[in-house]
């Protein structure tokens, strides 16, 4: 067999499926937009006839599949019978960035033809809902540009194109700047002393040592760090047996600079000391 890795993006549109395909296009997967559900199959049967080895391939499956959706969960479920690794990717983001970009582009939304829209985006977005649910892995790309949409990709992939193992990403962020809707865990660090009233301090970040001392000041700090470090460590070993691929812990402060930032720093050298492989991304450090 020489196809051992498929990878579907799915979402909503206007979520950046394009720019992930081209992402993946760039590290040698073989690529294919809006290929009709009924193909699949036979698509991936003729890949696996190749005679070289296949490095993946990546396939946008969305809203323009029409009715054929429904069939989705099916097919990826015996995908997953004669393929080695099948991941889901599913695309978000909010309401009114989707709208953003369609006005920025005058692209038509493919629901469009006859309604606002506003009313097209919450329409497709219902429809999606059991897509969505078959998904190993959810990014919410409202806070991206089209290059950090690209580079976030680049980077998960470039070192794990096998998806072998749980593959951890780390992200701090700011609860005033919004939930992130690819969380599959969420710490809230806002009990912590806000290092944003100190003066000296106000303007570094999470990574700063000045920062780092005084967090490491009170004793609730480490406490807390341990103590989530310890439900992680708990927690891990399941995931895997469950057979998830990906997860997502997400650390939140108010502003997403400080606190946030010095815990999941903190948790992912602690995490890295039991060998696991970790990527941390600090979402709102910079707002």
């Amino acid at each position: 067999m020489s196809l051992r890795n498929l990878v579907i993006v799915t979402g909503m549109s206007g979520s950046g499926k394009g720019t992930v395909l081209r992402a993946f296009e760039d590290l040698g997967y073989i690529c294919v937009d809006n290929l009709p559900v009924n193909l699949i199959h036979r698509f991936s049967e003729g890949m696996r006839d190749k005679g070289a080895e296949v490095k993946g391939v990546a396939l946008v499956i969305d809203i323009r599949a029409g009715e054929r959706l429904e069939d989705l969960g099916k097919i990826i479920g015996d995908l997953r019978k004669s393929i080695a690794r099948v991941l889901v990717i599913y695309l978000e983001a909010r309401d009114h960035v989707l709208v953003r970009r369609y006005s920025e582009t005058r692209r038509p939304h493919p629901l469009s033809a006859e309604r606002p829209l506003l009313e097209a985006i919450r329409m497709e977005r219902r429809r999606l809902r059991r897509v969505a649910a078959l998904a190993d892995v959810i990014i919410d790309t409202s806070d991206y540009t089209v290059h950090q949409a690209k580079a976030l990709i680049t980077e998960r992939f470039r070192k794990r194109p096998a998806f072998s193992g749980l593959n951890i990403q780390l992200m701090s962020f700011g609860y005033k700047h919004g939930l992130p809707l690819e969380a599959d865990l969420v710490f809230d660090t806002r009990f912590l002393p806000n290092p944003h009233f100190v003066p000296r301090i106000k303007d570094l970040s999470g990574k700063d040592r000045k920062v780092i001392r005084y967090l490491r000041s009170f004793p609730e700090t480490m406490a807390f760090v341990k103590k989530v470090g310890n439900l992680l460590k708990y927690l891990l070993p399941s995931y895997v047996r469950e057979g998830k691929s990906y997860l997502t812990i997400a650390v939140g402060c108010t502003g997403g600079r400080h606190r946030s930032v010095f815990v999941a720093e903190e948790l992912a050298r602690y995490l890295k000391s039991h060998k696991r492989e970790i990527h941390v991304r600090h979402r709102d450090v910079n707002l």
